[in-house]
């Protein structure tokens, strides 16, 4: 609806202020009339504009107009048409509410926005106010892809970030915060342009808010363009730092920020947006936020998008998670360890000494199987509490949450003792101090575990609206109200046997709906005997149906009140106990997340050591220097799928880099690797980088052994697909990664660079490669693995210092080529593309006619020389394009000859130079 239709109708509600709800239905008003219902309606949709919106009537979700339309496309549901406005049929659809999660998902997931609008006083009430008077509905909640916290709408294993882009006033000061609104969880970091793109590719947030000002700013357009379903524009006051440092000392009542951190403008404005837009989407309300922590960027590895999807960290190239590293590291048996955990990969650190107290409790657990057997059999048991106490703060939560806060905590008391015990009592060299931390979150809540065991029975309704949540002995007045109700219901099977007795009809039946509440049914045969006196003094007759009538009586009346009552006053009564207990829960919130986040912590690192102690993994020394040295390493996603395959063993290597000392001839800077094709080159490559961020993140690693000198920045670029939507050909994104390598990378930066240059003319390539190298070990001066089939390249090891050579040995047998997956030190003087191109199917023709293309290629650049372009190599100039032409043209030369001889002027001499060239051409 237009602004213009929606003050049409405001003006033409005028006309008749009084009318009903229930005229849109009937369409009874003229096409010049619109009901207070579709005003009530517009008037909503008016206030919030780009969402769907959800308009309660009953036991149903409405949409109307383009929003019915959309959702219908969307949803697959039915299309229909109530009533008219403006001369036009309404369009509508509908949806159950308590169906309504299963229908906002995919709303959501289509990138679409919902604007619930509920009920918010009984019908009966309004009622009271005349039989023509409307129901008050208000907008209850904004559903939108960065502010879901239902268990239905969220992964359990992932965040769901809601991110947003401050800018101050200046304009040079940009931040990046985000928050998870299901845990609680939130951070800030101040970032250049240029990285942003490579935060949003490891946070992967549901939404974005960004100021309706850098909509259109030239550095992000092509970003906005990829991520357009995530980006929400604001105007640009809502991202005011001061006002956003007021909202931040509100929210946490606190008079200063100090004791958080040092934030800068752009950071309050990127936090204060966040809180004012979560209290908008949550009308009023704030799940439990955590205090925002300040993130440096120096504090974590940098790697950028495409190094993300490079080495397939969260998912593969196709986008499947399984196949990715996570998938097989993740080990966590609880939701909140499996998100802590994928946070950690996404973001490995560049701390010595944070690395080191999350492998110390890696350790811990692997030195000590059956404690962390435990352990983990403790953790199966826990469930969300981070989502569920956001869910009963923002008052969406039910009794099922109450339950998974009870339990969550019931177990981290158990763990407490375990862990305890287990070192009072075992000769485990202490604790690390990450676990020693979460020990001391797992603090004793016995009164509120206890509390909340009293208070809930063992099955627990979804929602707290369903009642029959509170168990009997718990709370004296509710059992007094349900004896009430149930007694009254027994009285009504006697009154059903009573009356079948008293009216000689055995089929007689009490039921009840919700408009004539209790009444009596018999059959249309017996209809005429309860009319009749004396029957007819008892039984008042109420409704004729098709097949039976129906019947009333002042006993069954009163009974009728007295139970309806007595239903009532319960269900009132246990809403009101489950709001006392969700009281006593949120009082203690700051608790409960401390002992999920102890919880999460425990679930890493017990799950680490079993990845550890189940793939023979080891731990490394992480160190401050620049070395990078791991002997049998192997690539772990793999390894895992040769091992699933039939316990296949891994071919593992060894990577020496490093700056060049001293006695120690070793190390080099760039490993230049050279070797055929399907022998390994970017499996070693990625297992190289996979045990650098493994390590960085504090897990152990697959290798024998590792030492890992700190790596500030990471970068990947391991083959290239074209952007067809930018306007780039696979070169083209080939060349920018490269650019962003060679511009970005430090002394601290490990890179790896697979076949640089292969994607245009082959001297063009050789010679971007080239200066790559040299750029890479003179500007740089950083950790590089660069695998190339240009050969030529191995003649730099006699320029540049840090340069060693090293390939990927291969066995001819037979003429066939056997991959032996082993690196070491030397280089290929070929590639085997031919082999590889057979093992792939080429038909026996084309191959073999390749072969013979080869075979002179390498003929003619061997006379020529290797500088030789190929218009100088004869095969060009003056070969056979395929056999036969080649064949002709041999015949009209060996013809050619023939025809020159003379044969009685020949002397012996000649007539020998003359079978020796006619030799010659048959050979070539």
């Amino acid at each position: 609806m237009n602004e213009a239709s929606i003050k049409s109708a405001q003006q033409a509600a005028a006309v008749s202020p009084e009318a009903p709800e229930k005229d849109l239905a009937a369409g009874s008003k003229s096409a010049t009339q619109v009901t207070p219902m579709m005003v009530q309606y517009l008037a909503i949709k008016q206030q919030h504009p780009g969402y769907l919106l959800f308009y309660r009537m009953g036991d149903f979700y409405e949409l109307f107009f383009d929003d019915a339309r959309t959702a219908a496309a969307i949803l697959g549901i039915t299309l229909t048409k109530r009533g008219k406005h403006l001369d036009e049929d309404i369009p509508m659809c509908g949806v159950p509410v308590r169906a309504a999660d299963s229908y906002l998902e995919r709303l959501i997931q289509s990138g679409r926005k919902v604007a619930i609008c509920e009920q918010t006083e009984d019908p009966q009430e309004a009622k009271k106010r005349g039989p023509k008077a409307l129901v008050r509905r208000e907008i209850a909640r904004l559903v939108t892809p960065g502010t879901l916290t239902e268990e239905t709408l969220l992964d359990s294993r992932s965040h769901n970030y809601l991110a947003a882009l401050g800018l101050a006033s200046a304009g040079r000061d940009l931040a990046l915060a985000w928050l998870d609104m299901s845990t609680g969880d939130f951070n800030v970091t101040s970032l250049e342009a240029a990285s942003l793109e490579a935060e949003l590719a490891r946070l992967e947030p549901g939404e974005l808010l960004i100021p309706d000002v850098l909509l259109d700013a030239p550095e992000f357009r092509r970003l906005w363009r990829q991520r357009q379903s995530m980006v929400t524009p604001l105007p640009r006051s809502r991202f005011d730092s001061d006002g956003g440092a007021r909202r931040l000392k509100a929210l946490f009542k606190v008079s200063a920020l100090d004791g958080f951190g040092d934030f800068s403008r752009g950071e309050l404005a990127a936090c204060g947006a966040l809180v004012d837009y979560v209290e908008l989407t949550q009308v009023g309300r704030l799940p439990p936020l955590k205090p925002p922590k300040r993130q440096p960027t120096d504090s974590r590895l940098v790697m950028d998008a495409a190094t993300r999807t490079n080495l397939e960290l969260t998912a593969t190239l196709k986008g499947s998670r399984k196949g990715s590293l996570v998938a097989i590291m993740d080990k966590t048996v609880t939701g909140a360890g499996a998100r802590l955990l994928q946070q950690r990969l996404t973001s490995p650190l560049t701390s010595v000494d944070e690395i080191g107290a999350r492998l110390d409790s890696v350790d811990f657990f692997v030195e000590a199987p059956d404690l962390r057997g435990q352990t983990r059999e403790h953790l199966r048991q826990t469930p969300d509490m981070a989502r569920a106490l956001s869910r009963v703060q923002l008052n969406r939560g039910g009794p099922r949450d109450l339950a998974a806060i009870r339990d969550g905590l019931d177990q981290g008391g158990y763990l407490r003792r375990l862990l305890n015990d287990a070192l009072a009592s075992s000769s485990l060299a202490g604790i690390p101090a990450e676990l020693a931390q979460a020990i001391d979150g797992l603090g004793c809540h016995g009164d509120l575990v206890d509390e909340l065991r009293r208070a809930l029975n063992p099955d627990l309704p979804l929602l707290a609206r369903d009642g029959g949540f509170i168990s009997p002995g718990y709370h004296a007045p509710l059992d007094e109200m349900r004896r009430l109700r149930d007694q009254s219901r027994q009285v009504i099977a006697g009154l059903q046997a009573r009356y079948a007795d008293q009216t000689a009809i055995k089929s007689v039946k009490v039921r009840h709906n919700n408009v004539l509440g209790y009444f009596v049914e018999v059959s249309q045969q017996y209809g005429d005997r309860l009319m009749s006196p004396p029957l007819s003094e008892t039984f008042i007759h109420r409704q004729t149906m098709a097949n039976a009538v129906r019947f009333t009586t002042v006993e069954l009346g009163e009974l009728d009140t007295k139970i309806t009552r007595a239903a009532d006053q319960a269900l009132a009564l246990e809403q009101e106990l489950f709001g006392d207990l969700a009281n006593r829960v949120l009082a203690l919130r700051d608790d409960i997340m401390r002992a999920a986040d102890a919880l999460a912590v425990l679930d890493v690192s017990s799950a680490l050591a079993e990845l550890a102690a189940q793939q023979r993994y080891a731990r490394p020394h992480v160190e401050a220097s620049r070395r990078l040295h791991i002997k049998q390493g192997r690539h772990p996603v793999v390894d895992a799928a040769l091992q699933a395959q039939g316990d296949i063993p891994f071919v593992a290597n060894d990577c020496r880099l490093g700056p060049p000392r001293e006695g120690d001839s070793d190390d080099a800077l760039i490993w230049l690797v050279t070797g055929p094709n399907m022998a390994g080159k970017s499996t070693f490559l990625r297992q190289n980088a996979l045990i650098v961020i493994l390590a960085q993140m504090g897990s152990f690693v697959p290798a024998y052994e590792a030492r890992i000198g700190i790596v500030d920045r990471l970068f990947s670029r391991v083959g290239a697909a074209d952007d067809l939507a930018q306007g780039r050909s696979t070169f083209m994104v080939e060349m920018v990664e490269t650019a962003a390598i060679l511009n970005q990378a430090s002394e601290r930066s490990l890179v790896i660079l697979d076949e640089v240059g292969r994607g245009t003319a082959t001297f063009d390539g050789l010679s971007i490669a080239w200066a790559v190298v040299e750029h890479l070990h003179d500007a740089n001066r950083c950790r590089t693995l660069f695998a190339t089939h240009f050969h030529e390249l191995t003649a730099l090891t006699g320029k540049l210092t840090a340069l060693a050579n090293v390939t990927v040995r291969v066995k001819e047998w037979q003429g066939e080529v056997v991959f032996l997956h082993e690196v070491t030190a030397g280089s290929a003087d070929r590639s085997y593309g031919i082999q590889v191109a057979k093992l792939a199917g080429l038909p026996a023709n084309v191959t073999e006619r390749a072969e013979q293309v080869l075979l002179r290629l390498e003929q003619d650049r061997r006379t020529n020389g290797p500088t030789a372009t190929l218009d100088d190599l004869p095969l060009f100039s003056s070969m056979a394009q395929n056999p036969a032409d080649e064949g002709r043209d041999k015949v009209s030369e060996i013809e050619h000859i023939l025809a020159d001889i003379h044969a009685d002027d020949l002397s012996p001499r000649k007539a020998l130079e003359i079978i020796y060239s006619l030799k010659a051409v048959m050979r070539d």
